[in-house]
């Protein structure tokens, strides 16, 4: 699933892309899953506007517009966005067809039918975005701020990491690593952390997300180090470049890498 990298690596190519240009067409398919409480036809009526900027929070982006209503996606579990000229044949897949003045297009596809396209007048002040914690890469608060807040959380402390009404764009592989790099057990209750502990927790949290989104979230120039590479596939035998142990739980419903040698 793409997280908050890989989202904002598809918020800055597509920004460089579009900017200042008018959407000269706009197609998409019938799909009432993808396209939540909008429609082709309402889509299609946005041609015309220009392309004024395009904003992330979290997981989420969207094109924001000279006047509402503003383009709100999310990639879900396998959707993103392809870049190219509008001669090109439109790839398999293919949810949306944005053609921007100068023959610039961008297409969401989307193989699983998980992400959504919205229409939104105030997107941050709506729901799905108005319901989102601090952005991680953005808005990741003090911690004395972060303290307090994960000290009203009982839950395993993995778990309240992927609570996007708190840690807005952080994923599965995300919350592994920082776990992880701070030395934190995933099953340990949230409020249980030191200050000591959310210290290192959020130092770490900022530190990997910065460096994923400073390589536009290409995994094949991730620091070797990092649990990433070594964490998929619930693989037996598996450890980390150090040699350490990895072991496989589930927490919070989803799959979880740890290094119980590392992690307390």
């Amino acid at each position: 699933m793409p997280e908050l990298p890989e989202v904002e690596a598809a918020r800055r190519r597509a920004e460089r892309y579009l900017q200042g240009r008018r959407i000269a067409a706009l197609s998409a398919v019938s799909d009432p899953i993808v396209f939540e409480g909008t429609s082709p036809r309402r889509l299609a009526s946005l041609r015309g506007r220009e392309i004024a900027a395009v904003r992330r929070r979290g997981k989420h982006l969207w094109m924001e517009l000279d006047r509402a209503p503003h383009v709100l996606f999310h990639f879900g579990m396998a959707g993103g966005f392809r870049l190219g000229p509008a001669s090109e044949p439109r790839p398999r897949f293919w949810k949306l067809d944005l053609v921007a003045e100068g023959g610039r297009r961008l297409v969401f596809t989307d193989p699983r039918r998980l992400g959504r396209v919205r229409l939104r007048r105030d997107p941050e002040g709506e729901a799905p975005l108005a319901g989102l914690g601090f952005d991680v890469l953005d808005a990741l608060p003090r911690v004395a701020d972060l303290a307090v807040i994960l000290a009203r959380h009982g839950a395993p402390v993995k778990a309240t990491l992927l609570d996007q009404s708190l840690f807005a764009g952080v994923g599965n592989w995300i919350a592994d690593e920082v776990l992880y790099q701070a030395g934190l057990d995933p099953r340990r209750p949230a409020s249980s952390l030191s200050r000591e502990e959310v210290g290192r927790l959020r130092s770490r949290l900022r530190d990997i997300v910065r460096r994923a989104v400073a390589v536009d979230a290409d995994s094949t120039r991730f620091p070797r180090t990092w649990l990433f590479h070594r964490r998929w596939g619930r693989k037996l035998g598996a450890h980390t470049p150090r040699g350490e142990p990895i072991h496989f739980l589930t927490v919070g419903g989803r799959t979880t890498a740890w290094v119980p040698t590392r992690q307390r």
